[in-house]
């Protein structure tokens, strides 16, 4: 199991005040922060995979999920319905929707998704592996 995972962003203050807003609807809470990182944790006790977030020391280059690295993160939740919640809000704060919420036939069922880009250019997935709204 993954214990945790360590993004670099290009703006610290602007990644926490949108994961602040898209985080819990992915089942993740404030584990801690400081000048210098904030992370998230699995909510209510859960267990998982821990999110924390760095300031870049390098902004010289850019992230792109085309290049070697980082392609993207996916978030399982529990309904379709929560599915569709993200996206609303994903696109409430402006993010760019790749893939709007579908079934992806491509991928072993049930599978229904949706993709979008946070303000750092990051692709992220919200999936549900149920057929439940």
């Amino acid at each position: 199991m993954i214990g945790h995972l360590g993004i670099n962003v290009p703006d610290l203050r602007a990644a926490v005040a949108y994961y602040d807003r898209v985080l819990p609807l992915l089942g993740f809470e404030t584990f801690f922060g400081n000048a210098a990182q904030h992370a998230y944790r699995p909510a209510d006790g859960k267990r998982g995979t821990y999110l924390f977030l760095y300031e870049s020391k390098d902004a010289a280059d850019t992230y792109s999920r085309h290049r070697t690295g980082l392609q993207h993160l996916a978030f399982m939740v529990r309904t379709r319905g929560r599915v569709r919640e993200v996206a609303a809000a994903a696109a409430a704060l402006g993010s760019e929707i790749v893939h709007p919420p579908q079934e992806f036939p491509e991928y072993p069922p049930p599978y229904y998704a949706v993709f979008w880009t946070d303000p750092h250019g990051f692709l992220l997935e919200a999936v549900c592996h149920h057929d439940r709204e």
